[in-house]
């Protein structure tokens, strides 16, 4: 009876054995996800990316760890189509949602934008956290939605994230204006950042034993500018190249924010998972220009130069990606989605009815080409806080074409601006009448897509 019974044991330690082999393959195969979203951070306000004022060590290890892009793009110039976009892998222009929600109409301007955009994402459009979630992910969401305009129940539960994909989720909301006047506060979480990031490492606690998806979406740095008064009075005094252009205030908050970052990565290797983690760390828009520079580029957020589009990713796996390197691949918010998918060995079914692309192959060899030749921008309203004009843009290549929709709409000179981006990043050279051939071919891809996708467009105001 004993042999029969140690015979036993065996069989069962065998089976454990092999089980937990299945499932170290299975995390292996199935890799958690983190994505970290910025609100209306620059391209150049990060260490890695070349600031010397702006302290953000945490963030510059993910890319000693990663993959930093230089050529990587929001969807949009400002925050709400990017969004979308992120969680569809779809173009805003073709989602119909192409402005902030609630967005900005005036009737006083030479043209009329669409009545008919879309201020919520769709619950018919699959997005990302519903992939994940159908291939048994644990899916959570805190911080900034802006994907519905409503605040308040019972409508605003009609758009939220648990309505789209997401088992748990805690939405904050950009801080009031007369919040400013309590600064002096050391304990105030102004931007929801404290709140935020509790939220994520509790979640990582709970769900460790599982795969995950988990959209870390932060309000800061978006204005109002406020921020732990004895951090701010760090970067006063603080040298730096260009510090009459760089805020201390933005600077106290862009510290905060990479606070949270880190901690997000000291529990992830508390819980020995950084190894198996894909984090993802990116901006919704450019830095605000009004603010702090953007340089080297033009303008800021809302707009469709580099300034207003152009912004930091950094991709780190250390399973995946062995070796730190720094791409020059040409990427947006459209390819998160398709990437991760595949990164996660989930089959793209109907991936023809994404935008985006799958970019994932230059994780295990850099030197893999990727065929992405061109990206577009469609942006048909007047934006108040910037100034910018219904305009659409594509990059091709190394150039970028911006048409100006009032100047086309009303034919009027100037409808078009071209610019070589390799020799010209801050786009004050046009070349559109030096290089009229290229200049046409861009702008008839450009309509070819805007008809294509089927893309709202402005009117006269007649």
């Amino acid at each position: 009876m004993s042999i029969l019974i140690n015979k036993f044991k065996k069989i069962l330690i065998s089976i454990y054995l092999i089980v937990i082999s299945c499932n170290s393959e299975n995390l292996y195969e199935h890799p958690n996800v983190i994505i970290i979203l910025a609100d209306d951070l620059g391209w150049s306000q990060l260490g890695c990316y070349g600031s010397s004022f702006y302290d953000t060590p945490n963030i510059d290890k993910l890319a000693l760890r990663g993959i930093k892009f230089n050529n990587a793009y929001s969807s949009a110039s400002i925050c709400s189509p990017t969004r979308a976009a992120i969680m569809t892998g779809k173009y805003p222009a073709r989602l119909g949602l192409t402005d902030f929600i609630p967005g900005n109409s005036p009737k006083n301007k030479p043209l009329l934008t669409p009545d008919n955009w879309i201020k919520y994402l769709p619950l018919e459009q699959v997005t990302i956290a519903e992939k994940m979630k159908s291939q048994g992910y644990m899916t959570g969401f805190f911080g900034k939605w802006h994907l519905s305009r409503e605040k308040q129940p019972p409508k605003s539960l009609m758009h939220n994230p648990n309505k789209q994909g997401f088992t748990e989720s805690f939405v904050t909301y950009k801080p009031s204006k007369n919040l400013i006047q309590k600064w002096q506060n050391e304990n105030e979480d102004f931007h929801n950042v404290d709140t935020i990031t509790k939220r994520t490492l509790g979640f990582l606690s709970q769900h460790h034993k599982s795969p995950f998806f988990l959209f870390v979406s932060h309000n800061s740095i978006h204005d109002p500018l406020i921020e732990n008064h004895k951090t701010i009075e760090k970067y006063k005094i603080k040298d730096g190249e260009d510090k009459e252009e760089n805020n201390a205030i933005i600077a106290a908050m862009i510290e905060t924010l990479d606070k949270s970052v880190g901690q997000i990565i000291k529990r992830l290797e508390e819980l020995k998972l950084i190894e198996n983690t894909i984090l993802i760390f990116y901006s919704d828009n450019g830095g605000k220009h009004a603010y702090a520079s953007q340089k080297p580029f033009r303008k800021g957020k809302g707009w469709l130069y580099e300034g207003g589009i152009r912004v930091p990713l950094i991709i780190s796996w250390p399973k995946k990606i062995k070796k730190a390197f720094n791409s020059n691949l040409m990427t947006s918010s459209i390819d998160l989605m398709p990437t991760i998918l595949n990164a996660c060995n989930f089959d793209l079914k109907n991936k023809n009815e994404l935008d985006g692309i799958d970019i994932s192959q230059i994780f295990n060899d850099q030197t893999i080409n990727i065929n992405r030749e061109e990206l577009f921008w469609h942006y048909p309203h007047y934006h108040s806080g910037s100034g910018m004009k219904p305009a659409s843009a594509i990059r091709w290549k190394n150039y970028k074409l911006i048409e100006w929709h009032e100047s086309t709409l009303l034919k009027k000179e100037n409808q078009i601006e071209l610019y070589n981006l390799d020799i010209d990043p801050g786009e004050e050279n046009n070349l559109a009448k030096i290089k009229p051939s290229i200049a046409l071919e861009m702008r008839t891809k450009l309509n070819q897509w805007i008809k294509q996708i089927g893309a709202k467009m402005p009117t006269t105001n007649n």
